[in-house]
């Protein structure tokens, strides 16, 4: 009885793992989504606060089709409402115990841009991975609650300021005691060139380790990284749908906690960013030559299947 217990265990878990191991992002929707979002009358800065409520309809009638849950998490500065776009997927497999894991999952991406500009890879393409995860978790097979999280105001001048969308949602959870696992922060998942001396670093000896190539996604972690981190980047890694390279560093390095997993830190929480390594690799970084139009769809789609399946795999 124990053994056909375990082959039916075993076999269920293959099961899983193949499922899962099948994600496959549309990148006709991912172009559909990109449009939407930059190819817009006006750009995504925080002073452009009609166009930044549209976007954050935008992203809440998508989730809403997938989600089981779906909010505005609003806030104020200087008397004007921001709002971060929460959705929530509750988890699909239960343990021998007859309960669900209860440690939470983050995966958040800002939708703001910075300035006059389109902000395609900075970070139209978070939003856009956000909401293919959320279109195919819907089908998909986990163990964790996620909580997809789509923050305003990341951009200058509110960085690293306690107005950041990512700050304001890592203190909620913090104050609320939730049981946190870890967050992944999606910061420009888009842009990838094969030529040699296209990748740069803020160490020039990293180049020998790394290559000239900006040919991979990074995984930036800081030392002590935490249990969530460690086993998300190893799983990652271990998807080969995209060449990715796994980086950890202090937190003074330039560029290490550049997006919205520092408000994460503060708060000690397990957090890494998603990155193609910004304006080390993308010279439109925060230029209105940041558009769609150089951003390759094809490795996007693949960076997304391989979050989606790190996801479904966690333990």
């Amino acid at each position: 009885m124990k053994v056909k217990f375990l082959n039916k265990f075993v076999l269920i878990s293959v099961l899983i793992v193949v499922q899962n191991a099948t994600a496959q992002s549309d990148t006709t929707l991912i172009k559909s989504h990109l449009e939407q979002l930059t190819k817009t009358k006006g750009y995504r800065h925080f002073m452009n606060v009609e166009l930044l409520n549209k976007t954050a309809d935008f992203i809440a009638s998508e989730f809403k089709k997938y989600a089981d849950t779906t909010y505005f998490q609003e806030y104020q500065v200087n008397g004007i409402t921001y709002k971060n776009v929460v959705c929530l997927f509750k988890p699909t497999l239960i343990n021998s115990f007859g309960t669900s894991n209860s440690e939470l999952v983050v995966i958040g991406a800002h939708y703001d841009a910075c300035g006059m500009q389109e902000g395609a890879d900075d970070n139209a393409s978070g939003v856009v991975g956000l909401l293919e995860i959320a279109r195919q978790l819907n089908e998909k097979q986990f163990s964790h609650p996620i909580e997809l999280v789509a923050y305003t105001l990341e951009e200058p001048p509110y960085f690293r300021t306690e107005n950041m969308g990512s700050y304001v949602h890592a203190k909620s959870l913090a104050d609320s005691k939730k049981t946190v696992y870890g967050m992944v922060s999606l910061e420009m998942i888009g842009y990838f060139k094969d030529e040699k001396k296209s990748q740069d670093y803020p160490i020039g000896l990293m180049r020998l380790f790394y290559g000239s190539k900006g040919n991979y996604i990074t995984l930036v972690n800081k030392f002590g990284k935490g249990k969530f981190s460690r086993k998300f980047t190893k799983n990652f890694k271990h998807t080969k749908h995209i060449r990715s390279k796994k980086f950890n560093g202090p937190k003074m390095l330039p560029g290490v906690d550049f997006s919205d997993h520092l408000n994460y830190w503060k708060f000690n929480f397990s957090a890494l960013m998603l990155t193609d390594t910004a304006f080390y690799r993308n010279k439109n970084y925060h230029q209105d030559t940041d558009t769609m139009e150089t951003l390759d769809l094809g490795r996007m789609a693949k960076v997304i299947d391989s979050t989606l399946e790190t996801l479904c795999n966690l333990k």
